[in-house]
């Protein structure tokens, strides 16, 4: 795995993250969860994006939508009270750059409305990594999954887990983060993935879950 230093590739996995500003909360409230996962579906498409012209409608009815050309793959995702995680393919040239342009503004400009305020939400540019093989991608969505350990065991990447059940438990069900899907719950969030990642990485129990995650820590330099 390698940090970006060149054009993203169509066809090749890559782990894209980024934070607010100061690292500020970016996600106040269940809404402001909501809107950005509707954002990771509705951003992902060659058309321009206008969430207002879709009207009042239920999250999963959001999530059913029709859409045009996709603009990349999502494998995995994960968001963080100031900070989110995501999977992703290219499948159209510049796909990559231009979903994460469109999610990112689309969602600070519902955000400063709403609470608001003014001026970027997120840090720009956003951070990527290239997964040059399907074990490395594996353990980034092991990792992306358990990210939500930090909420419960904050040194889990470095200590001992004293109660691996009780954090494991709380990493299934998450409700912002794509394991549900990946563990074959019955989730709208599921409409968010490409099929394709479900034959290429299986949910593992979690001791393996945390080692793999641990395995991509040690490989990696994220802040």
């Amino acid at each position: 795995m390698t940090r970006r230093k060149v054009p993203f590739a169509i066809g090749e996995w890559y782990h894209c993250y980024n934070r607010s500003i100061e690292g500020r909360t970016s996600f106040e409230n269940a809404r402001d969860y909501h809107r950005f996962l509707e954002l990771l579906y509705l951003a992902n498409d060659g058309s321009p994006l206008r969430r207002e012209d879709i009207g009042i409608r239920k999250f999963e009815e959001v999530l059913g939508m029709p859409r045009g050309k996709r603009l990349v793959a999502i494998g995995a995702f994960c968001l963080m009270p100031n900070h989110f995680h995501l999977v992703l393919k290219e499948v159209s040239e510049g796909g990559i750059t231009a979903f994460m342009r469109k999610l990112g503004t689309a969602y600070t400009l519902y955000f400063n409305a709403r609470h608001e305020r003014v001026g970027n939400l997120f840090l720009k540019p956003f951070q990527s990594r290239h997964v040059s093989a399907d074990r490395y991608l594996e353990h980034l969505i092991n990792y992306v999954h358990c990210n939500p350990a930090v909420l419960y065991e904050p040194d889990w990447e470095t200590s001992h887990v004293v109660d691996p059940q009780f954090l494991g438990g709380h990493i299934a069900t998450y409700p912002y983060s794509s394991i549900g899907a990946h563990t074959g719950a019955h989730t709208p969030l599921r409409a968010i993935l490409d099929a394709e990642v479900f034959s290429i990485v299986r949910t593992a129990p979690i001791q393996k879950m945390l080692q793999g995650a641990r395995l991509y820590c040690a490989d990696s330099d994220i802040p």
